[in-house]
């Protein structure tokens, strides 16, 4: 389905978690001099207005990087995406909201190289005009990231972190999720792997991180619940990122992370946290 089009969720809750471990994840490849990849089977249209049509419409990024937008009391992993996105608002206005692919690119060195796949036409005609400059190190491809996520391993480098986040408006991308981690692992069994997925009623949301788990030697789950669930089924309560082969820091920081974001980004007095971890170290 390709009815999905994240600008309607820019800058939402679910965005502030998957981003804040982003920046994190990238700091930490940055540590070593030996070049990376950075491959996104979902890409989206790299940047956002939340002054769009479209953002203003359902208004997420108010009770999502709304609430952090000024306030100068954050713990350091969240200053440091609040900055990111402060970066692209000189005027000092929150107009401008960063996807993953913009974040990579600007944490990323020069060295270093994007792989970026998205299946909608209009999205990938934005992506190609925001990485227009970028030159050979961003890549773009109008492909199911589904599909192309074997082409791209292992990196030549033999470093990389993969993003896997759909749209999951597709019952099937479940499933599709689990195959691509499955093939991601088998043949880039070093690498280090994020998952984004919803919380909902549905079983299929509730079931998928536990068949993560089975694929990963060793995992982190990071959960992030900002309401209850509805009476009727429907919407989204919450979020969380699986990681596979996190780096051995990121438990303690986001054990710092995600009470505060529980608490900033709660919508009623369901907000939650929840942080596990498995697998050989």
């Amino acid at each position: 389905m390709l009815s999905y089009r994240h600008a309607f969720h820019a800058g939402n809750h679910a965005d502030v978690l998957k981003h804040c471990i982003l920046l994190q994840l990238l700091g930490h490849m940055n540590q070593k001099e030996k070049p990376y990849w950075f491959v996104d089977t979902h890409a989206g249209a790299g940047r956002y207005l939340l002054d769009s049509e479209q953002a203003v419409k359902t208004a997420e990024f108010e009770t999502g990087i709304g609430r952090l937008w000024q306030d100068d009391g954050l713990p350091a992993a969240v200053a440091a995406y609040v900055a990111q996105v402060r970066a692209m608002n000189s005027d000092g206005r929150l107009r401008h909201y960063p996807g993953s692919p913009w974040l990579a690119y600007e944490n990323m060195r020069i060295e270093d190289r994007l792989r970026l796949f998205e299946l909608h036409g209009s999205d990938v005609r934005q992506l190609e005009k925001t990485f227009a400059k970028a030159g050979a190190r961003v890549a773009i491809r109008q492909a199911d990231g589904f599909h192309e996520i074997k082409s791209v391993l292992p990196p030549p480098p033999r470093r990389g972190l993969v993003l896997i986040d759909p749209a999951y408006e597709d019952k099937r991308d479940y499933v599709r999720v689990v195959a691509a981690l499955k093939e991601g692992i088998s043949r880039f069994a070093t690498g280090t792997f994020a998952v984004w997925y919803p919380q909902l009623q549905r079983g299929d949301a509730r079931e998928l991180p536990e068949k993560l788990k089975k694929l990963a030697p060793k995992w982190l789950d990071a959960r992030l619940t900002v309401k209850a669930p509805q009476a009727d089924g429907f919407g989204m309560h919450g979020s969380g990122v699986f990681l596979v082969n996190p780096p051995w820091t990121l438990a303690e920081t986001l054990h710092g992370v995600l009470p505060f974001l529980a608490d900033a980004l709660a919508i009623d007095h369901d907000a939650r946290f929840d942080l596990t971890e498995g697998g050989q170290g």
